[in-house]
């Protein structure tokens, strides 16, 4: 990997790891619709609406590794969903393939798979269960790597991205916590491990507790340095009541999963009455 891109630079995602790829590759391209700033040390600032044609082949021309995080992060429209993350994300990874980008880390999502009971141990095999629209997308995107891997012989990491923010702060976030060291740990393997067709892989840091057995990204090379439990007696004293409904409380993908949800947890009521049928 000589020039690696990294989509989705401007978000909160991207800022982070931006830093911690920093001098990880000798050339780093950033891109976004926002500004990003001045280009720093190994860097290529590129502004990108990858809805449009000409962006998205501008954008992965000479690129040997792409990290995409770009794409809407939480609930939406269904038009909105459907123009950004489900044809935008298919004109992608089309024009990717034809410049002859090799490998591809897709920013897939927990919300994939949220309508699973908490409790049922998920190892990236089952089929999905999309808690959302937005989880909708990421089962299309995983689906599509899967395709751009057997048809064109593209090496994709789908990542089912978990809770990347500073602290766990609930009892599900203690399960699908994962540090901004450890996602990148994971999709540096995912551009530089040999002999990758598709895989699917949770990422989530060392936590003792959750719901996900990740023994795939394990056999990959995957070690994370950080956990969750270093949060688990605050969390378990803090008495602070999780957001979401009925239902919301009851499967992995929390609020998401709650009826209203629009993509903010406080407007969601920690009681309600959605049948899980």
């Amino acid at each position: 990997m000589r020039r690696v891109l990294l989509t989705g630079a401007g978000g909160g995602i991207g800022r982070r790891m931006r830093q911690t790829l920093a001098g990880a590759y000798p050339i780093l391209r950033v891109s976004d619709m926002v500004d990003l700033g001045p280009a720093g040390d190994g860097e290529e600032v590129t502004l990108a609406d990858l809805t449009g044609k000409e962006d998205i082949e501008r954008v992965v021309v000479g690129v040997d590794g792409i990290i995409h995080l770009g794409g809407l992060s939480v609930e939406n429209a269904w038009d909105d969903i459907l123009r950004t993350n489900i044809d935008g994300a298919y004109r992608f990874y089309e024009a990717a393939y034809n410049a002859g980008v090799k490998r591809i880390v897709f920013a897939s999502s927990n919300h994939a798979i949220g309508f699973y009971p908490r409790g049922q141990i998920l190892d990236g095999s089952e089929r999905p269960r999309a808690d959302c629209r937005y989880g909708l997308s990421k089962v299309f995107g995983e689906a599509l790597s899967q395709y751009f891997a057997d048809n064109y012989g593209l090496g994709v990491l789908s990542i089912r991205i978990g809770y990347c923010f500073e602290k766990a702060e609930t009892q599900r976030t203690l399960g699908s916590w994962i540090s901004i060291g450890d996602l990148t740990q994971l999709c540096r393997i995912g551009l530089e491990v040999q002999d990758l067709h598709h895989e699917i892989v949770y990422g989530m840091s060392d936590n003792s507790r959750t719901w996900w057995d990740n023994k795939t990204a394990k056999r990959l090379g995957y070690q994370p340095k950080d956990s969750s439990d270093v949060w688990a007696a605050e969390v378990d004293s803090s008495g602070v009541p999780e957001p979401g409904d009925a239902v919301g409380l009851a499967v992995q993908g929390g609020p998401f999963a709650s009826e209203g949800y629009q993509g903010d947890p406080s407007r969601v009521a920690v009681q309600g009455a959605k049948s899980n049928t």
